[in-house]
C-alpha cells in the first residue's frame, strides 16, 4: 500500500499572462533574447513558457500528484521590475494583479496570489499594494529584486529612502514581502563576460538576492521597520552558510554603521526562507541550524523546477517529523492563514 503524500503547501510558484506567453512561443528571435536575459537557453525555457500560462489540468495536476494542497502564484521574473517607463509600469502591475486574482478567483481551493508591485512610481506602489491586499484578497507581494529607473542599466534597491511610503504600507497591512532574483544590473555582469550560463539561476541569482537581502540587513531597514517579514527563496540565497563570516568581518569594518541588533538576530525575526528549487540535504540542515526550522517552508520553483522531485525531497529530508511538517504545511499556514481544510 503507498502511503498518503505529505500535505504541502507552495509558494514560489511562477505564472506568465497567456498573451506574453503567445507572443515568444511565436517568436523564436523574442524568445532567444527573453532566455538570455535570464541566463537560461532557450530550449530549457520553451516548456517552461507552456506551463508559466497554464493555471488548469496541467498545473493542478502536478501539484496534486504531489501533495500540493495550495499554491501561491506570482509574476514570473524580471516582472513589472523591467519596465522602465513608470506609468507603464503602474498599469502593468494592475493589470497582471487583475488578472491573477481572476485566476485565483476559479480555484480559491487551490491557489492565492501574492501582488506584482510597480516600485517605479513608490507611492503608486504603495496604494496599488493596498488594493490587492484588501481589495483582491493576495497573501502579500513578490518584488523581482531592484527596479530598473528610467532604463535597463539603472535601478533601485528597496533599502533606498524612496521606498519607505512602500514599506510603511506593507508593515500597515502587515503582510510579507518576497524578493524573488532576476540577473544584476548591467555593470555587474562583467564578472560572467563569456560565461552566459553564469548569469542566471546556476550562480547570478543567488548572489544579486543575498546582496540585496545585505543591503536591507546593513541599512538599518529592520530598526526602521522591525515588523518586515522578508522571504527568500532556494534556502536562503547561500546567505544562511555567510552569515556568520558577513557579521563578523561587519564588526571588524562596520564604516560607521550602528545596528541595533545582530545580522542572525535580523535573520531569526525577521526572514524566512523557502525550498524553492534547492533540493539539498546539505542546504536544508544548514538552514535550520541557521535560521530554525519554524522559519523554513517548502516551495518548488514551479515550472522551473518540477513539484515531483521537490515533493519526493521533503519527504524523505534527515529532519524530524514535526519540523518536517511545519515545513511542508504549518509554516505557511501560519503565515498566510491558508485553510487546507
Amino acid at each position: 500500500m503507498t502511503a498518503a503524500r505529505l500535505p504541502k503547501i507552495a509558494l514560489e510558484e511562477a505564472y506568465e499572462h497567456p498573451d506574453k506567453v503567445a507572443r515568444l512561443l511565436a517568436d523564436e528571435a523574442a524568445l532567444a533574447d527573453v532566455s538570455d536575459n535570464g541566463g537560461v537557453t532557450p530550449e530549457f525555457y520553451r516548456p517552461v513558457q507552456e506551463k508559466l500560462g497554464e493555471f488548469g489540468e496541467v498545473r493542478l495536476g502536478s501539484m496534486a500528484a504531489a501533495g500540493i494542497r495550495h499554491t501561491i502564484l506570482s509574476l514570473t521574473a524580471p516582472g513589472v521590475q523591467s519596465v522602465a517607463d513608470p506609468a507603464a509600469a503602474t498599469a502593468e502591475a494592475r493589470r497582471q494583479n487583475d488578472f491573477l486574482a481572476e485566476q485565483v478567483a476559479r480555484r480559491p481551493d487551490r491557489y492565492s496570489g501574492f501582488a506584482a508591485i510597480a516600485l517605479q512610481e513608490p507611492e503608486n506602489a504603495a496604494a496599488e499594494l493596498r488594493r490587492a491586499i484588501t481589495g483582491l484578497g493576495f497573501k502579500g507581494v513578490l518584488v523581482n529584486g531592484y527596479t530598473n529607473i528610467g532604463d535597463s542599466e539603472h535601478g533601485g534597491y528597496l533599502d533606498e529612502p524612496r521606498y519607505h511610503p512602500f514599506w510603511e504600507t506593507l508593515a500597515e497591512l502587515d503582510v510579507p514581502l518576497y524578493l524573488h532574483p532576476r540577473p544584476s544590473l548591467p555593470g555587474g555582469l562583467g564578472l560572467y563576460a563569456g560565461h552566459p550560463e553564469m548569469k542566471g539561476a546556476t550562480w547570478g541569482f543567488g548572489t544579486e538576492t543575498a546582496s540585496h537581502t545585505v543591503r536591507l540587513l546593513l541599512s538599518g531597514h529592520f530598526d526602521r521597520f522591525p515588523t518586515t517579514k522578508l522571504i527568500l527563496g532556494h534556502l536562503g540565497e547561500g546567505l544562511p552558510a555567510l552569515l556568520w563570516r558577513t557579521q563578523h568581518m561587519f564588526e571588524d569594518n562596520p564604516f560607521g554603521r550602528r545596528l541595533g541588533k545582530s545580522l542572525p538576530e535580523y535573520v531569526a525575526d525577521n526572514i524566512w526562507i523557502t525550498t524553492s528549487g534547492n533540493f539539498s540535504d546539505h542546504a536544508l540542515v544548514n538552514a535550520v541550524l541557521t535560521v530554525g526550522a519554524d522559519h523554513i517552508l517548502f516551495s518548488v520553483d514551479y515550472p522551473y523546477s518540477e513539484n515531483a522531485g521537490a515533493a519526493d525531497w521533503i519527504e524523505r529530508a534527515p529532519i524530524s517529523e514535526l519540523d518536517r511538517r511545519k515545513i511542508a504545511h504549518g509554516n505557511a499556514r501560519a503565515l498566510f492563514g491558508v485553510d487546507l481544510g
